[in-house]
């Protein structure tokens, strides 16, 4: 007999929940703002390697869509044989894409308008405890629903970040929803460590400093890294990063090279090395 979704072990090791549903519907208000502002130059400025910012935003509309389970005419989303599921995420956003190349900005806006209010309110309502979508980055397949929806909320404002900086902007200052971003992204960090030996009761310490601040205490089982331990005594190590350090390196924004240099580490320098290597999005 199949286990029903309710008959799912829930991930303890994750930690604690994260509510990101009342964020999502700001967070498209603020989409919105900056697109509507942007001067025609501006839609064709790269936002990432191979996108411009016109690109970016048909994949925030693709992303809209497949959450709503809508798909444009000869879109396939079947993955092919042999192909992993980073190369079929790759592929599929492409193609995306480039079916979205000849939408006018004026069209896309109107497009993320209609899509991401459906987006919001399809959210709203959502049970947390729920299961969800799997996130390969934290290792949870599936995943509980408050951290498919999290990470759903991290891939909109990552891109809108990116957006911005494409156009000669800082990122959004905004405190809150820094952290719950962050928040989101340290759950990689179980995942992150998990072949990295340690006597059981080890612990690492992440901390992260202005204007986003948090600290993550990841801890060493019989089984697993896991986020669900109560901090006690004196870490093995512990590694303190900048907020904007820390978003860009867990989405790839600097490599963990350039993060190890920004860091300050203190005591067990490989688990601490190897807690930069963190990535929270499909690379």
């Amino acid at each position: 007999m199949s286990p029903k979704p309710n008959d799912i072990p829930k991930p303890s090791w994750l930690g604690k929940p994260i509510d990101a549903r009342p964020l999502f519907g700001p967070e498209l208000a603020s989409l919105l703002d900056l697109l509507r502002g942007l001067r025609r130059s501006e839609w064709s400025r790269t936002a990432v390697p191979g996108w411009t910012v016109h690109d970016l935003a048909a994949h925030i509309l693709g992303d809209c869509h497949g959450r709503l389970g809508w798909s444009a005419e000869r879109h396939q989303r079947a993955m092919a044989a042999g192909e992993t599921l980073e190369a079929f995420i790759h592929r599929v956003n492409q193609e995306w894409i480039d079916l979205h190349a000849d939408h006018s900005p004026a069209d896309l806006i109107d497009a993320l308008e209609l899509a991401g209010a459906q987006v919001v309110r399809q959210f709203e309502g959502t049970d947390l405890e729920a299961t969800g979508l799997g996130v390969s980055w934290a290792g949870a397949d599936p995943a509980p629903k408050w951290l498919d929806i999290a990470r759903e909320f991290t891939e909109y404002w990552t891109h809108r970040q990116q957006i911005r900086h494409a156009i000669g902007l800082e990122t959004d200052p905004e405190p809150n929803v820094l952290s719950t971003v962050l928040d989101t992204f340290m759950r990689a960090l179980p995942h992150t460590l998990r072949c990295t030996p340690a006597p059981a009761g080890t612990q690492l310490q992440v901390v992260i400093d202005e204007p986003a601040v948090g600290t993550w205490t990841v801890t060493a089982t019989a089984d697993r890294w896991s986020l669900a331990e109560a901090p006690g005594g004196s870490p093995a190590g512990s590694v303190r990063l900048d907020s904007e350090t820390a978003w860009r390196l867990c989405t790839r924004g600097i490599d963990p090279g350039t993060a190890l240099a920004r860091a300050r580490i203190s005591g067990d320098r490989q688990i601490a090395e190897a807690a930069c290597q963190i990535v929270s999005i499909v690379y």
